[in-house]
């Protein structure tokens, strides 16, 4: 009986710890965050433009010291993963927690990505020098969000930033809601 009670004590934990990832990271998720469309049309303007949209929020006060290691991170190997989605991302001692920023770009634009494909959606994710594990955590959760092929479209095709706000949002709840379940912690408890 004690082994089974620690089995779900741990299984409980373990959800407990995927939800507080995801609200850290639907915490980052707003409006001032977020822009559709971006004017950039080609990569090194896409990642200025991504983290002048952080500098614009006030999540960010030097621009030029996180807009290096995104540079950095990306002359070592493209983010651009495959469908149309990338991921750019660094680490730098500039900030002191973890920054995200959307940007949407309909038209696509080369990213020089997995598949050849043009990137339409970018999440742009820098978090402090001395954090690893939520950095890597949280694109986990970006990389487990966008499997969704329906909610990539869906995000293109926003209007607004109030609109990918609310699809993101809705997204993680369903996502999440799915995972739990299908763990089966929601019959262990």
């Amino acid at each position: 009986m004690e082994a089974v009670n620690d089995m779900t004590s741990h299984k409980n934990e373990s959800t407990i710890n995927f939800l507080n990832r995801i609200q850290r990271l639907l915490d980052m998720v707003s409006e001032k965050i977020v822009k559709v469309t971006l004017v950039s049309k080609d990569k090194p303007d896409v990642l200025r433009e991504l983290v002048q949209i952080l500098k614009d929020a006030g999540e960010i006060d030097d621009l030029n010291a996180v807009l290096k290691v995104v540079q950095e991170r990306e002359h070592k190997q493209s983010t651009g993963l495959e469908r149309g989605i990338a991921v750019p991302h660094g680490k730098t001692a500039a900030i002191s927690s973890m920054k995200l920023a959307i940007g949407i770009a309909p038209q696509g634009i080369d990213f020089y990505s997995l598949d050849g494909k043009l990137s339409k959606l970018f999440f742009l994710l820098v978090a402090p020098s001395n954090q690893s594990g939520p950095h890597v955590q949280a694109l986990a959760e970006i990389v487990k969000l966008i499997r969704s092929q329906a909610f990539c479209e869906a995000l293109v095709h926003a209007e607004n930033a109030r609109e990918v706000v609310k699809l993101m949002k809705r997204e993680y709840i369903f996502s999440s809601r799915y995972r739990i379940e299908i763990s089966g912690w929601a019959q262990a408890s």
